[in-house]
């Protein structure tokens, strides 16, 4: 039973946490710098129960979403495009589901293919919007105008979604994995 409250308390910080640090993200006008598919990665490498590790990252997109949509002048809950941010999510933690070790390169691949899955399915979520057209030219269009997508500040979405999967990861990863071995160490003085 006391495992079970853990697990439950370790679940809902980590929920919150990356909630959290996307609605800080949005609030500094920092977009995709969060570590929502970083969880998704994570809980679908480590987490045993597979319906859980879905429910972690989709649930703190839709905390923040929900944030977004009650508490700024933006919509949270935007349009059809949203189902492929979600749908980038729930593959990503699948991506994680087949990850066989937990060594830092592999963790950064995955992280990286994470990267360009969101990227890929989100975009082609606009695409479905019409904005630029539902033919060939649109699609293509569509891409090309996702790749300059600047902040205020100069960063890039990409850039931002890369490099905050790769930190958040290895962020994750890194704690759990000094964790499990600090509890392992203490297990064995014991």
């Amino acid at each position: 039973m006391k495992r079970n409250n853990t697990n439950i308390l370790l679940a809902g910080g980590l929920i919150l946490m990356a909630a959290a640090a996307r609605i800080v993200n949005y609030e500094l006008a920092i977009y995709n710098l969060a570590p929502v598919a970083a969880l998704g990665l994570f809980s679908g490498a480590i987490v045993n129960n597979k319906k859980a590790a879905y429910m972690l990252p989709l649930l703190a997109m839709f905390i923040s979403d929900a944030y977004i949509e009650l508490f700024t002048p933006m919509k949270g809950f935007y349009d059809i495009s949203q189902f492929f941010v979600y749908g980038a999510m729930a593959i990503i933690t699948f991506m994680g589901t087949t990850m066989k070790n937990h060594k830092p390169v592999r963790i950064a691949g995955y992280s990286i293919a994470g990267s360009a899955v969101f990227f890929i399915l989100s975009n082609f979520g606009t695409f479905l919007t019409g904005y630029w057209g539902l033919d060939f030219n649109g699609f293509v269009t569509t891409y090309l105008m996702a790749l300059p997508f600047y902040t205020k500040e100069g960063s890039s979405f990409f850039f931002n979604t890369f490099v905050g999967d790769l930190v958040f990861s290895g962020l994750l990863f890194g704690g759990y994995a000094f964790l499990k071995n600090a509890l392992e160490s203490k297990a064995v003085k014991a």
